[in-house]
């Protein structure tokens, strides 16, 4: 079985409604998630304490995906190609 990886990230977007970070270098790094459940809960945690601030997104990406050439995308991977 392979090694499933999630790395939570976020920071202050320009617009609520792109995906683009202000400033990269000021990304916050969560930290890496052996699964899904616990980098969800770091992820919420962290949307959370940030919620009045409609700018701040936080993400999880699933690293293992970026090693795992064979399997096919997700949806969300697709649309953005």
């Amino acid at each position: 079985m392979a090694q499933r990886l999630h790395l939570v990230f976020g920071g202050e977007l320009v617009s609520p409604q792109d995906n683009v970070f202000k400033d990269v270098s000021e990304i916050h790094i969560v930290g890496m998630y052996p699964d899904y459940a616990t980098a969800f809960s770091a992820w919420k945690a962290e949307a959370q304490r940030t919620v009045d601030n409609a700018h701040m997104r936080y993400f999880i990406a699933h690293i293992h995906r970026l090693r795992e050439e064979s399997s096919p995308g997700s949806l969300t991977e697709e649309m953005g190609a």
